[in-house]
């Protein structure tokens, strides 16, 4: 019998102070997870449950694929992470054993998964299949925040998908997207996939699973249709309103004027029929100015994908040296290479004249000032897709997949030979899902001001049973009775039998946020009924004593 007199559930009055999300607040309140330090958690009885609720149906529908359950280590021999080129990442743990062996903590399992499948696989005949494990990821992450949304140490289940050609890699690809819509679903999760950069995991395509909430630290573009993580989301720009052409450029007198918006105002032109620079260095190349409307942002991951290079911004005294005073920029007369932002189009703008307290106006693109086009900039809310306008949304990212093709097997010699045989490079697929992030998700989406107020699947306990009575009393024998009945129908009950008065209880009830709340005291016993109240909602119902745990279970398996 679990009884919450000896169950550890520590809940709380307060959330912790730095506390910002809804999340963060109501699991430690809740008693459910507690600090060790920046980044580091630890799920605590209830809590733990959850997260392996979680577990147990990313385990279901994973394995429903073909999937084959394994076990990889959290420290790896640096040199594999050298050889894929990942080595230098920064969030990546790196450390020495006793006899200086460079190794690091996993962030991810590409690198082990793929060397021993190099290891094993010969034939043609010996593909396709698909591995995953559940294990603990280490990430030096430069700033923790949101309990267990973001972290240096978590579980998660990533999965690897191993195939012949890019038609096998696009079928398995196919199936862990329709397993993963599976597992949100079932986890009573409002979610949607979105189009997302590939990052550090490399490949040509990937997908990311969102859970919409105002916790989330990614923000996605949504329209009818169409949704895409504003790190790699195009869109047609609002249109802007650009002054009369001029024969060329004409110098106007800018004094002490250096953001967007003194200079528009001043010239009474809107934002956007301003051109604004954004010079950086890039490895292998030097400087190169970027060059969007000035009512628009550099995406730099988009950035960096046109780039096809790491960058970083230049640094006021390279920006004088070569270009200008900072704050008085522009194309117009630099030798350093323009990468205009394929939102401007033609017309003229204000721009830099790089000599300070001096700006240019009639400047067109082309005519004065010679770039190369790219997509680089951040869409923003009202542009659209098609003629349909996009909004912006925060969300938290649960789960992505990604076609990873030869990324990873090629360094690491994970090759077969096919049936002429010729040797064949292993296509493969990357897939990952976080257990904590959707606990965090549910709570994020579900909570109201009393607290939590789980989905059915992902609940710590199905039932929670308070009763109002002490030890030796009439209702308490028949709580006792009630929660055998209960527990034979299959529910996982905590019963909650503490001395303590019924308000304290029935707070400590709604913030733990299991389905279902029963409550049997003095006045109920004598009326032959059980007060049954409904976490989500919060309706409250009765029913006959008599026959009450038949009825309990057939009302929890009505809640969504």
């Amino acid at each position: 019998m679990t009884r919450l007199s000896g169950y550890l559930l520590p809940t709380e009055r307060e959330p912790p102070a730095d506390a910002e999300a809804v999340s963060h607040k109501l699991m430690v309140r809740a008693g459910l997870i507690r600090q060790v330090g920046a980044g580091l958690w630890s799920w605590l009885p209830a809590g733990w449950r959850v997260h392996q609720r979680a577990v147990g149906i990313v385990r279901e529908e994973i394995d429903a694929i073909g999937a084959q359950e394994m076990l990889m280590p959290v420290m790896h021999p640096a040199e594999v992470w050298r050889r894929t080129g990942r080595y230098g990442i920064d969030e990546l743990f790196k450390l020495q054993d006793r006899r200086g062996a460079d190794l690091v903590l996993a962030m991810t399992h590409e690198e082990i998964v793929t060397l021993h499948v190099a290891q094993v696989v010969r034939s043609y005949r010996d593909l396709p299949f698909v591995l995953y494990h559940f294990s603990i990821k280490e990430r030096d992450e430069p700033r923790p925040r949101a309990g267990v949304l973001r972290t240096r140490e978590f579980i998660m289940k990533d999965s690897y998908s191993f195939d012949r050609d890019l038609e096998g890699l696009h079928a398995s690809y196919d199936r862990h997207f329709d397993a993963y819509a599976r597992i949100f679903e079932r986890c009573g999760l409002e979610w949607y996939a979105c189009e997302s950069d590939v990052g550090m995991m490399g490949g040509f395509g990937a997908h990311e699973f969102m859970a919409p909430c105002a916790a989330g630290e990614n923000e996605v573009a949504l329209a009818d249709g169409y949704a895409a993580n504003v790190e790699v989301a195009s869109a047609d720009a609002q249109p802007v309103e650009l002054p009369a052409p001029r024969d060329a450029p004409e110098p106007v007198e800018t004094p002490g004027m250096t953001t967007v918006e003194q200079v528009s105002g001043a010239l009474g032109v809107p934002p956007g029929a301003l051109l604004k620079a954004f010079p950086v260095v890039v490895d292998g190349r030097g400087l190169v100015m970027t060059v969007v409307r000035g009512d628009h942002r550099v995406n730099e991951v988009k950035l960096r994908n046109a780039l096809g290079a790491e960058f970083r911004p230049a640094r006021p005294e390279e920006v004088a040296e070569s270009i200008g005073p900072g704050g008085f920029i522009g194309p117009v007369g630099t030798d350093v290479p323009i990468l205009l932002d394929d939102a401007v189009a033609p017309g003229g703008y204000v721009t830099g004249a790089n000599e300070a307290d001096r700006h240019l106006r009639g400047v067109e693109p082309e005519r004065d000032f010679a770039f190369e086009r790219a997509d680089v900039r951040r869409v923003e809310a009202g542009d659209t897709v098609g003629g349909r306008a996009i909004r912006l949304e925060a969300a938290i990212e649960v789960g992505n997949i990604f076609k990873l093709g030869t990324r990873f097997s090629e360094p690491l010699g994970a090759t077969y030979l096919d049936e002429a045989g010729a040797e064949q490079p292993i296509w493969m697929g990357s897939y990952g899902i976080g257990p904590a992030r959707i606990a965090a998700a549910a709570v994020e989406q579900s909570a109201d001001e009393a607290g939590i107020a789980w989905p059915r699947a992902l609940a710590p306990f199905d039932v929670e049973l308070v009763v109002l009575g002490k030890e030796g009393s009439d209702e308490r024998a028949a709580a006792d009775g009630l929660y055998d009945e209960l527990t034979s129908l299959g529910l996982d009950v905590l019963y909650d039998d503490r001395d303590a008065g019924p308000g304290d209880k029935f707070a400590d009830a709604e913030l733990l946020g299991c389905p279902l709340r029963l409550t049997l005291g003095r006045r109920g016993l004598e009326a032959g009924e059980l007060e049954v109240q409904l976490r989500r909602g919060r309706e409250k119902r009765t029913v006959p004593l008599d026959g009450a745990a038949e009825a309990v279970a057939e009302l929890w398996r009505a809640v969504p």
